[in-house]
Formats: C-alpha cells, sequence, structure tokens
C-alpha cells in the first residue's frame, strides 16, 4: 500500500490532494427502520481480515505522512447506510459480498427477522457502515 501511495504523490500536481474514503470495521449496526421507528436489532460480526485490512491502510498513511509525502488536512467519520427491503436480502448480500469481512450471529438474523414480521408496511433492514474520509494534501519533493 505504501508503494500506491507513493505513486499517486507522484503523479498528484502540485498543491493536490488525496482523499481517503474507505469503511472502517466497527460491529456496523443492524436495524430495522419504518416511517414510525427504527428498531436496532443487533451488530455484524467483525472478521480478522478486515480489522487487519484496516490496520494495515492506516499504518500505510502513516507511513506516507512519516516519510514527507503527505499531510493531513482534515478527517472525520460519518455513517452510511446499506437498505434491503427484506432479512433475507441482507442475509444474502453478507454472505456473497462481505463473506469474508463480516457475519451475522444467528441472535441478530432472528431478531431483526422478529422486528422487520412486526414491523409497519414500509419496515425495511439497514446497516449502519462506519466511513472515514479524510483530506490529505500532496507534499512534493523536500
Amino acid at each position: 500500500m505504501v508503494h500506491a501511495l507513493n505513486e499517486i504523490r507522484r503523479v498528484l500536481i502540485p498543491d493536490g490532494i488525496l482523499i481517503d474514503i474507505r469503511p472502517l470495521m466497527d460491529r456496523w449496526q443492524v436495524e430495522v427502520t419504518s416511517m414510525r421507528e427504527i428498531r436496532q436489532t443487533g451488530r455484524v460480526q467483525d472478521f480478522p481480515v478486515g480489522l487487519a485490512d484496516d490496520e494495515a491502510a492506516n499504518r500505510a498513511i502513516v507511513q506516507a505522512s512519516e516519510n514527507g509525502w503527505f499531510s493531513r488536512d482534515r478527517q472525520e467519520f460519518f455513517s452510511y447506510s446499506y437498505s434491503w427491503d427484506t432479512p433475507a436480502e441482507m442475509e444474502e448480500w453478507i454472505d456473497t459480498e462481505w463473506e469474508d469481512f463480516v457475519a451475522l450471529e444467528e441472535e441478530t438474523k432472528q431478531a431483526t427477522r422478529s422486528a422487520w414480521a412486526l414491523g409497519d408496511a414500509d419496515a425495511r433492514v439497514r446497516l449502519q457502515v462506519k466511513m472515514l474520509i479524510a483530506r490529505w494534501n500532496v507534499l512534493k519533493d523536500r
């Protein structure tokens, strides 16, 4: 990753910026939502590989900063929502798209299914993902 950051620095214009935007593993919140209410039903289980990926990305950007390639201008966290019509759709998505990174424990699956079944007609399933966005200024060779 450090090599990729060095290549990015090389091709950016003087005074250019690098936007670092990525999800962070944080036992994301599972919810059933409707116009009337939001019911929290559990959290995903983070797998070690996802946590290791987060740590590797953090180490790479710290190393790039220590190398004098970038200086952080600002950083914030925000929530990004994935939404499905049914719990089954969410479970299938997680099993196929995120199978190496997160999983749902049976207790969370059952709580989500129950809350959705008892919910209003407009009930949907939502996953709140923690996102990082950081702005880095490129520093040309010192």
